[in-house]
């Protein structure tokens, strides 16, 4: 048994042309395939539904014959082109933000191929060899993403950054601006939207992804949100003690005191000196690893000095 018009509007027998049009309009934004990429399917098959009953009850003609049949014997004297001519689906589609063809064909909707009421799908395949179905030729259609390699600076990464990317579309070159957020790191990535190639039939443009790569520093070395330098003292300063100048991420110098008896391979921490957390509040840490400097050509002085050391047993 075929399926109630008026019930797939949730509507009464007496509803006007206005409440079947206000129906329709709110389902279409419920249950339209694009609303609905998670659902896909089922949203498709549901919004194949209210099409149809609306097409038909927004035509005085053909609800006056539904109400007089029913609709089984409705369904069986009219084919689905003969339900979709001459309703305004695509005008109403339009307005809503979903692009349309116009006129009468709804071989988008339904797959049919023209007036002939012979089904047709249309097949691709993917970079796997899989066969997926495509959506409608003439559905409006997103453009297709693009990916961007973007190299910045550990500073930029650190800081962030405005940036302006020259990005080659088709058959033009476009800038883009750029704002780098603080705290992002390799291998992430933003999303630009609406920054991809054109749409199809009305359809958005699509997204532009940047995959995110920080150049080697040449002091400082991240691990996460942390930030690790390694800093070399005198032998002298390791055993009695010294205060230092290091240079930071966030400014040019942080003066630390390296306590008496420090040992090589020492880890001493700054805390908050490290990278902001990305799109969070707090920062991460600095990490300085001393090494003692060990002299390769000592002078004279230096070497009966050592001597003296030694028999000390140091």
């Amino acid at each position: 048994m075929a399926e109630d018009y008026y019930k797939i509007l949730g509507l009464e027998k007496n509803a006007s042309i206005e409440d079947i049009k206000k129906s329709y309009r709110k389902l279409a934004l419920k249950y339209h395939p694009d609303r609905n990429p998670s659902d896909k399917k089922r949203a498709e098959e549901q919004f194949k539904k209210i099409s149809e009953a609306y097409a038909v009850l927004s035509d005085d003609e053909k609800r006056r014959q539904y109400d007089q049949f029913g609709s089984d014997q409705f369904n069986q004297r009219f084919s689905r082109e003969d339900i979709f001519r001459g309703a305004d689906l695509n005008d109403i589609l339009r307005d809503l933000g979903f692009g349309g063809r116009g006129g009468s064909d709804f071989s988008w909707i339904f797959d049919l191929g023209g007036g002939s009421g012979r089904r047709t799908r249309t097949y691709r395949t993917d970079p796997r060899g899989d066969l997926y179905r495509t959506q409608p030729d003439h559905m409006p259609q997103k453009g297709e993403d693009l990916q961007y390699n973007l190299t910045i600076t550990l500073e930029d990464s650190a800081k962030g950054a405005d940036k302006v990317i020259s990005l080659r579309k088709v058959d033009r070159v476009e800038e883009i601006n750029v704002k780098i957020p603080a705290g992002i790191n390799s291998g992430q990535k933003l999303r630009l939207s609406g920054k991809g190639l054109p749409g199809r039939n009305g359809g958005p443009e699509g997204d532009l992804y940047l995959n995110i790569h920080i150049q080697p520093h040449h002091i400082f070395k991240r691990e996460g949100d942390d930030i690790f330098v390694d800093f070399s003292i005198k032998y002298s300063q390791a055993v009695m003690g010294a205060s230092i100048d290091i240079p930071t991420m966030s400014g040019p110098f942080k003066r630390i005191k390296i306590p008496p008896g420090t040992q090589d391979g020492t880890k001493i921490r700054l805390k908050g000196f490290g990278v902001p957390h990305f799109r969070e509040g707090g920062k991460g840490d600095q990490y300085v690893k001393i090494s003692i400097a060990v002299p390769k050509k000592p002078n004279e002085k230096q070497t009966e000095l050592i001597k003296k050391l030694a028999d000390e047993d140091l």
